[in-house]
């Protein structure tokens, strides 16, 4: 397993004002919108996700890993006996994930693209 990215998922209880002010400040440009997550990124890839509410898991996750097996990554959670917030799901918008919870109690999306 490889990890392909890290970004952390920071909580928007006003979505479309939180994205205008980092855009404004530090001049992200949008790359991802689902209307409930947006994705900003500068020209290197740095990424922030900002999340209202997940649209399918029970909780809005701390971190978003996107790994190039998810299925192995998985099995390596269940393996280590963490708590698994979300089942690994292959989501509508394009996703393999799952979520887990650590000893600290950040939640952790770890994620791989379709067609990955």
């Amino acid at each position: 397993m490889n990890i392909e990215r890290v970004a952390p998922d920071l909580k928007a209880s006003h979505l479309r004002r939180t994205v205008e002010e980092h855009v404004a400040v530090l001049g992200l440009e949008l790359v991802m919108d689902h209307g409930w997550i947006v994705t900003l990124a500068d020209s290197d890839g740095h990424q922030l996700n900002f999340v209202e509410a997940d649209a399918s898991a029970p909780e809005n996750p701390d971190v978003s890993v996107f790994v190039d097996d998810v299925r192995d990554t998985y099995a390596r959670a269940l393996a280590a006996g963490v708590d698994i917030v979300h089942p690994l799901t292959e989501e509508a918008w394009g996703v393999t994930r799952f979520f887990y919870r650590d000893a600290s109690g950040n939640v952790i999306n770890v994620g791989m693209h379709w067609g990955c």
